[in-house]
């Protein structure tokens, strides 16, 4: 699919060429959506037309290899995949959010040698990470630095990965460390245990350690959020990554609605109208999913200018820099939540009975959103927000704000 380029003349390609290979890559994923969502399973082929299109690199600087693109673009990719596959565009933004953590985690160094090698080695990122599992944990040895025992779930994009992003708590002093380890290291095991009603694909199941060697420098310096002030950033890429997950399910589920109602949703008996287009009830539906999706789209685009500012201040970037960040991102995701469970849910009603023939699986978009927008409950953001707009208390920083 890709062959015409070189790894180098892909990497040398200006901003617009990436949302053009994007459009490309979601094309051939749309082809396969609705098959695939009924399988389950690893979607191998679609990771390795990421791996071939270049766009595992986009936020890695020129200078190593990347595309040095920033995060709104970024974020514009995943909402992209999202419209006609959100679990590739689940593995997709987590892909860029472990790239995140090494350089918000880790050293100069391991951060240029991990980027450089994840461009000359296509390297598919995955995580586990997840810390509200702490079963996993760290004992010093001598000779390899520590060895890894436990177990992770809600891996995403674990199998097939080529490196993985692990946490772990350490057995002595309790301190919770993070490591960039490669996923067939002997003593890892990933279980293809993944079946939720929604993103079927994202490979989301459990993994094993027993006995992981994992040497010194494989441990990033600064794990969790209170490591930094620009450490803390990572929870924020996280949160707009889902806000934009769910924007693009919305948009997708917005054009399936639209298409199907245009082609083949007959007008009601007593619309006095000869095509559902005409009926003014199917029409007020639309305008308002059309408001709202403007409304998401419009705070999730500002919390991405937000995210970037933040970024690029680097190790000088405030707590009321990043606080406003956090802020402008839990309002995304309030509102891509809302909406998107919104169209989801009530593009049936205009679409009509058939829309519901188990074939179509038009349903994966709600079951998609619904299963995750239960990642972190949405209430415990609209209460952050509240904070800071009766008392202007920022939140504080944790792995989910």
């Amino acid at each position: 699919m890709f062959s015409a380029l070189s790894d180098i003349a892909i990497n040398a390609l200006p901003r617009q060429h990436a949302f053009e290979i994007a459009d490309q890559v979601a094309r051939e994923f749309a082809q396969t959506a609705v098959e695939r969502d009924k399988k389950g399973g690893t979607a191998k082929i679609e990771r390795d037309l990421l791996r071939a299109s270049g766009l595992l690199n986009v936020i890695i600087p020129a200078g190593l290899g990347g595309w040095g693109m920033d995060w709104p673009d970024t974020m514009k990719l995943i909402r992209i995949f999202a419209r006609v596959d959100s679990s590739i565009a689940h593995l997709f933004g987590f892909q860029h959010l472990m790239l995140a953590s090494v350089s918000l985690y880790g050293s100069a160094a391991q951060t240029e040698r991990l980027f450089s090698e994840t461009v000359g080695n296509k390297w598919f990122w995955g995580n586990a990470l997840n810390p509200l599992d702490q079963r996993t944990s760290l004992t010093p040895s001598r000779g390899v630095g520590y060895v890894i025992n436990g177990r992770k779930s809600f891996c995403s994009g674990a199998l097939d990965s080529d490196m993985l992003i692990v946490s772990a708590i350490h057995s002595m002093d309790g301190k919770f460390m993070v490591a960039a380890i490669p996923s067939d290291r002997p003593g890892i095991r990933i279980h293809e245990d993944w079946d939720g009603m929604g993103q079927r694909q994202t490979d989301s199941g459990t993994v094993e350690f027993h006995e992981v060697a994992a040497g010194q420098e494989e441990f990033l310096r600064s794990p969790g959020p209170l490591g930094s002030i620009r450490a803390s950033l990572r929870s924020c890429i996280a949160q707009l990554i889902l806000s934009n997950i769910f924007l693009g399910i919305a948009e997708g589920a917005l054009a399936e609605a639209r298409n199907y109602t245009l082609a083949q949703t007959r007008p009601w008996a007593a619309s006095g109208v000869k095509t559902a287009a005409e009926d003014a009830y199917v029409l007020a539906n639309y305008g308002g999913f059309f408001v709202n999706l403007q409304a998401a789209q419009a705070l999730t685009d500002i919390a991405g200018e937000s995210l970037q500012r933040g970024w690029e201040s680097g190790d000088a970037i405030t707590e009321n820099q990043r606080g406003k960040c956090a802020l402008d991102v839990a309002a995304s995701k309030v509102m891509t939540t809302k909406v998107g469970l919104e169209i989801t849910s009530r593009m049936f009603e205009v679409m009509g009975a058939r829309a519901a023939a188990g074939p179509a699986r038009i349903d994966r978009f709600w079951r998609n959103l619904r299963t995750h927008t239960l990642h972190d409950p949405v209430d415990y953001k609209i209460r952050e927000l509240g904070d800071w707009a009766l008392n202007h208390q920022l939140p504080k920083p944790t792995f989910y704000s």
